[in-house]
């Protein structure tokens, strides 16, 4: 206790003396764990205390505290606070402060956890899930998608009855996609709607539930998978991207071998964040993916350029922890891997400062495809070095095979040809 971050003294009364004094402790050893820079210490102390002081001016114990308190806190009370000591008034802070604290409420069972959704719906979501993973194999991110869908879809007709999809009319189907797309109208959102909608009605289909006529008015967003072209990068844009991360960032060597990884070896952003350090053989020259996309293990070649890259940030640049993520947190909370929007905003930022406006990491792969197409490789290799399930994913690269299109055109009408 006596180990608190420096607070004025109206400050520390409100802490060491409110409903939440019990869990200072706890609470300041959270922090010092993450190492937590001091200023950043000082003011998440302070918005606890100042938590506390809102909790005794409201009657509130411990015990009754949920995310719907802070958000009374954070909505009703700092707008218009008067509080005396200096007390934060910042919401984005108070919110990255007082979150950590529910949780150390929960894990000390001061309060209880959130519940598990409960009643038909919820038990109807549970099953689908189940099937999704264990039947179709489908990534945790993909079914949380799907079942956010087909929630909304049940909710909208059964609303806490029991779930029978049989109930279900055409009619129900329609509105429910033009109700979607009226709240994002877009083609990315439709072919997302109407390929959840199928799978779920099949699989209601392997239950017993007939859903031909249902199956039959969802039609499909207009959208050619080959109409467009990949965009990979120029040589020299792929230099301007690499000089970009100069020794004025502030991890410039993680940018860099970050960068290395999708340029060289073509590997998705998830696949990046999800790298460990036991996963680079350098005797070997190898990469080991695991939990890829194709929920397969890949054991990949390690370039020169690549292994370099790493030996720097791990010599040079990343933090010391006993993490064993290859990539980990630069700020608080410490010893913990950066996760794939860190990653995709690594390669945006890259992307911005060297002045390439169709900025997104699939480029990358795009540009891994390009490169041994025009070095006379073929689709195959293509599939195999991305990783493709299907021959038909990587066809789409055909077509930046500009020796071998031109050898099948037909002669322009007039010309010479």
């Amino acid at each position: 206790m006596t180990k608190i971050p420096a607070l004025h003294q109206t400050l520390r009364g409100w802490l060491l003396e409110g409903p939440l004094s019990a869990q200072v402790p706890a609470y300041v050893a959270r922090l010092r764990r993450g190492r937590y820079a001091t200023h950043t210490c000082d003011r998440y102390v302070n918005a606890v205390a100042h938590f506390a002081h809102w909790m005794s001016m409201c009657h509130l114990p411990a015990r009754m505290l949920n995310e719907g308190c802070i958000d009374q806190f954070l909505r009703y009370h700092l707008p218009r606070c008067d509080c005396l000591g200096g007390a934060l008034r910042t919401p984005s802070d108070a919110h990255a402060a007082l979150v950590p604290m529910l949780e150390i409420l929960r894990a000390e069972g001061v309060i209880a956890r959130p519940p598990a959704p409960a009643g038909p719906i919820a038990d109807e979501l549970r099953s689908y899930d189940a099937h999704m993973r264990d039947a179709r194999g489908l990534a945790s991110k993909t079914r949380s998608g799907r079942l956010r869908i087909v929630e909304r879809l049940l909710v909208a007709k059964s609303a806490g009855r029991p779930v029978v999809v049989g109930e279900l009319q055409t009619d129900d189907i329609r509105h429910f996609v033009a109700d979607q797309l009226d709240a994002l109208d877009t083609t990315s959102n439709a072919i997302t709607i109407a390929s959840t909608l199928r799978a779920y009605l099949r699989y209601r289909a392997t239950r017993g539930d007939a859903v031909q006529p249902l199956l039959a008015v969802i039609a499909s967003p207009a959208h050619w998978s080959m109409a467009s072209l990949p965009r990979g990068l120029k040589p020299e844009e792929v230099d301007r991207l690499l000089s970009s991360f100069t020794a004025a960032l502030p991890s410039p060597r993680r940018g860099y071998a970050v960068v290395r990884l999708a340029l060289d070896l073509g590997l998705r952003g998830i696949e990046i964040s999800r790298l460990q350090l036991a996963d680079i053989d350098w005797r070997q020259g190898t990469v080991t993916l695991k939990r890829t996309k194709s929920r397969r293990q890949d054991l990949l070649p390690l370039p020169t350029s690549t292994g370099r890259a790493l030996e720097a940030y791990l010599r040079y640049e990343r933090p010391k922890t006993s993490d064993g993520a290859l990539f980990v947190r630069r700020l608080a909370p410490h010893d913990e891997p950066i996760g794939v929007d860190a990653i995709r905003r690594i390669v945006r930022d890259a992307f911005r400062r060297a002045g390439i406006p169709h900025g997104r990491g699939h480029a990358l792969r795009h540009t891994v495809a390009c490169r041994i197409i025009n070095q006379g490789g073929s689709i195959k290799e293509v599939a195999d070095v991305l990783r493709h399930r299907s021959l038909n994913t990587s066809m789409i690269y055909a077509k930046v095979d500009h020796g071998a299109l031109s050898d099948v055109a037909l002669p322009w009408p007039g010309s010479l040809a």
